[in-house]
């Protein structure tokens, strides 16, 4: 796709996480779908999350952006996914400028800089609680902050009362932005959260009805046509990404309520490489295929299902009888559930694989987050020992037990190195970072 074929965009950012930019994509895209136009999402920053979401309310894959962790190129063939589309929505994360002090692949993780990359003018979604014209400063702060960037104008998001939005609009009109709309308080758009943050897309039952309301809300309240209007945008000019080599031709990869935390990138490189995926579900007490050549367990949420895997005889079973011969790699949940045992939030333990020795308890819980950069000490899957990768790290488990050898040598952004190295023993291998791009 040349950038004349790519098309134009928009950023929906805001000043800081809570404004509600995954409802308000969520609304904006299904009511542009629902005028009859194809719209591709992207989710800027690593969140796996919002991606699932973004595909629900679109029909289309959506896909990460992140430029701390992925290379340019790799951005750039990422980017080109949206061919065929009539508009993009990129969703940002936290705030428009936020990322992490020290730049990794070409940025810090700040959603500015993919827009500022793609030339994607920003929306803002501003949620004035507790303001008036205040909201104009931040705003108008916001869009004077990066120069180049350009801030199309603001969505105003929870307005109390037509009294509070005509206040919050006339400050924000006051300073040259333009306002394409206001959405009131509306209950029947709540997205329901956990400890990760949303619960995941296909979790939940009345996603469609949520994605409907969503989208009849700013329908009724935000100017659609300008919206489109301001698009813009281009993929830059560039060499192809080389992306990382699938872990085998044929890949046995868990797939439920448990086990579904893994970039799309990653999943659609492999396929693009010709690999084949084999989905199973250890939750229905299946194993890998067994013409499989290697097996990949994703991260997801195992200690709300520890009950149902410990009791999983076959899965395990399989599982264990599959990495005697064939590779086995797991990402954080995923790890966890290879090693040896977990303690669910109530302090019981339940038998897990038992590939690894790892000993996770949940009864202790201690937030993880952030970037990670690992030097493999010891070979995985695809992937030669020295080999550097980037990821990114969220769970709140504590490590009790980690007896295996170190897998890979582990620093965060800053270059600090971190505990959490993963391990591995035979074919078995397993880390607390999710897999984003090689360095």
């Amino acid at each position: 796709m040349t950038p004349q074929q790519f098309p134009p965009g928009l950023m929906i950012a805001a000043p800081a996480s809570g404004a509600g930019k995954t409802t308000v994509t969520l609304g904006l895209a299904r009511a542009l779908c629902d005028r009859g136009l194809s719209v591709h999402c992207f989710k800027s920053g690593p969140d796996y999350i919002d991606p699932g979401f973004h595909s629900a309310a679109t029909g289309r894959d959506s896909f990460n952006l992140d430029s701390w962790a992925m290379p340019q190129a790799l951005i750039n063939a990422t980017a080109t996914t949206a061919a065929g589309a009539d508009l993009v929505l990129a969703e940002g994360s936290m705030g428009l400028f936020d990322g992490v002090a020290a730049a990794g692949a070409w940025g810090t993780g700040a959603s500015s800089e993919v827009a500022a990359h793609f030339r994607w003018p920003v929306v803002l979604v501003i949620n004035p609680a507790g303001q008036a014209q205040t909201a104009a400063a931040v705003a108008q702060g916001l869009a004077r902050f990066r120069p180049g960037l350009a801030v199309a104008g603001v969505i105003l998001n929870r307005t109390a009362s037509p009294r509070h939005e005509a206040l919050v609009r006339a400050g924000i009109e006051a300073v040259g932005l333009r306002v394409f709309g206001a959405l009131p308080r509306a209950t029947d758009i709540a997205m329901p959260e956990r400890h990760l943050g949303l619960v995941q897309a296909e979790e939940q039952t009345g996603l469609q009805a949520l994605i409907r309301n969503a989208a009849a809300l700013v329908a009724q309240h935000i100017d659609l046509d300008a919206l489109i209007a301001a698009a813009s945008g281009q993929v830059p000019h560039g060499p192809p990404a080389a992306p990382l080599a699938p872990p085998g031709q044929r890949i046995a990869l868990a797939r439920d309520a448990a086990f579904s935390f893994v970039y799309p990138h990653m999943v659609a490189g492999w396929r693009a490489a010709g690999a084949t995926i084999l989905p199973f579900s250890p939750l229905q007490d299946e194993g890998p295929d067994p013409t499989a050549d290697v097996c990949w367990l994703p991260g997801g949420y195992p200690e709300l299902h520890a009950g149902r895997l410990s009791a999983a005889a076959g899965f395990r079973t399989r599982l264990q009888t599959f990495a005697q011969t064939r590779p086995v790699h797991g990402e954080c949940g995923g790890y966890m559930a290879m090693g040896a045992g977990l303690e669910d939030a109530a302090g019981q333990r339940h038998r897990m694989a038992g590939l690894l020795g790892l000993e996770t308890s949940y009864a202790r819980r201690r937030m993880h987050l952030g970037y990670r950069q690992a030097t493999l000490r010891s070979p995985m899957p695809g992937l030669a020992q020295g080999h550097i990768l980037r990821g990114h790290e969220f769970h709140y488990a504590r490590i009790l037990s980690q007896p295996d050898a170190p897998l890979a040598d582990v620093v965060d952004a800053t270059g600090t190195p971190v505990a959490e190295t993963g391990s591995c023993r035979g074919r078995a291998s397993g880390s607390f970072f999710h897999l984003i791009a090689g360095a």
